[in-house]
């Protein structure tokens, strides 16, 4: 519980517009509710839970209606293709989005063969991009996106 507070205090120093799970939004969830989504999906996938926890206060700040100018949607920030290859069909449910999302990254670190800053840049800038890079593209957000997770991990080991 404490990682997921101090995940979404880093997700607002770093400028994320989300304001959190908003209470008693459509599809609000509370704290506890959440955690044990995020436990389930990410041991479910393979990923460990302080993973997930971080990209989803970087992508949202925990915002289960949270759309990115890109077009992003839900806790996991999904694309509308990428939500729909993984089967969600409502990207703003947090239990549809947070599956998928752990689906995609589990996907995306057997491709890069568990590196983990690769895969979350290929999260963040999509794999053909960190396909045709030969790594982290140098997309200023990507870069940054990469480094603010991964420095967050370093800081629950």
């Amino acid at each position: 519980m404490r990682l997921l507070v101090a995940a979404l205090l880093l997700a607002a120093l770093y400028g994320c517009s989300a304001g959190g799970v908003i209470p008693g939004g459509p599809h609000s969830m509370d704290s506890v509710a959440l955690r044990r989504l995020i436990e389930a999906d990410a041991r479910g996938n393979g990923l460990s839970v302080p993973l997930v926890e971080t990209m989803i206060a970087v992508e949202s700040g925990g915002d289960p209606s949270a759309i990115s100018r890109a077009g992003a949607r839900g806790l996991m920030q999904l694309m509308p293709a990428t939500a729909a290859t993984y089967g969600v069909f409502d990207a703003f449910d947090p239990e549809q989005n947070v599956a998928g999302g752990c689906r995609y990254m589990h996907d995306l670190l057997a491709r890069y063969h568990n590196n983990v800053p690769l895969a979350l840049a290929a999260y963040n800038a999509g794999p053909g991009a960190v396909d045709a890079s030969h790594g982290i593209p140098r997309f200023s957000e990507t870069r940054a996106y990469v480094a603010r997770i991964t420095a967050a991990l370093r800081t629950t080991n």
